[in-house]
């Protein structure tokens, strides 16, 4: 059986029918995750959750620590990461309260968050075209169907920096390109995600109209929360659904990611970035 990966909010893992929960902390060359790692089992697959913000929603998106978050899960033996989000609508046909299983990322970081494990003497360049995994999507796009809830299959989702929001003219030219919700965190994920050869899907909750919608100044806080809770609950009726199907799976798409992807010569990668990068690159390096 595969073992997925979720990582999201901190109440996640409080899913039904999950069995043999265990804390655990996990060391990196990075530095430290964002939290400790929940793992159990459902229906005989093994599961690792992590909080992206921690315990208490104490780190700014911006200040997330994604290699350490990325590196915990390869080295935890994860395949398959779902990543649950929280995010904006940039149509009106994607309501508050639906889901979105996007198929593209739009990058509008300003570089401050660290987005490869290949710094410091090698380099690896990995294919990106598809940034999400098909097989773990269609896995979500089922479960949600299956559960009720209301799923949109495809779509970008634009990475902005924040923490702040969007202005409206950034939301207005984020429309004017056709893209379809807005978030803070999930490029990042799907990058490093890639090159340590795990496959990545999002599970996007949409909470709100970004701030180009006419009802937008009425949105208050407390009604954005509302929402968030309320797909939070929903968010874990389609994973109870989809980690035992994504455990079932034999193959992964991004499971060889790196294997024509290192092009710095092997006999002048130094012994410190060989012991670093063990876990993503070893099967490479002789």
């Amino acid at each position: 059986m595969a073992k997925v990966g979720i990582i999201g909010g901190s109440g996640l893992y409080e899913i039904d029918g999950v069995k043999n929960v265990k804390r655990v902390t996990v060391k990196t060359p990075f530095g430290e995750p964002s939290d400790s790692y929940i793992t159990g089992e459902i229906e005989n697959t093994e599961v690792v959750f992590l909080s992206r913000h921690g315990r208490g929603h104490k780190v700014s998106p911006s200040e997330i620590n994604y290699r350490a978050n990325i590196y915990g899960m390869k080295k935890l033996g994860v395949d398959a990461i779902l990543s649950v989000s929280a995010v904006g609508s940039l149509k009106e046909e994607l309501k508050p309260m639906d889901f979105v299983i996007p198929d593209q990322f739009l990058d509008r970081t300003n570089r401050c968050r660290q987005a490869t494990f290949f710094t410091d003497g090698i380099v690896a360049h990995v294919a990106f075209a598809d940034p999400v995994s098909k097989e773990i999507a269609d896995i979500l796009f089922a479960s949600a169907k299956k559960v009720g809830v209301r799923v949109f299959k495809g779509g970008t989702y634009v990475n902005m920096e924040g923490p702040q929001f969007s202005t409206k003219a950034e939301s207005n030219l984020y429309r004017s390109w056709k893209m379809d919700i807005i978030g803070m965190t999930n490029m990042t994920e799907a990058k490093l995600a890639r090159e340590a050869e795990i496959s990545y899907a999002t599970l996007a909750a949409v909470t709100d109209y970004d701030c180009w919608h006419p009802e937008h100044d009425s949105v208050t806080i407390e009604m954005i929360i509302a929402n968030l809770n309320k797909n939070i609950d929903n968010a874990k009726k389609i994973l109870r659904t989809a980690i035992p199907e994504v455990g079932k799976l034999k193959n992964f798409s991004a499971s060889d990611a790196l294997k024509f992807a290192i092009v710095t010569g092997r006999d002048v990668i130094s012994p410190d970035a060989k012991k670093r990068l063990d876990i993503i690159i070893g099967k490479y390096i002789k």
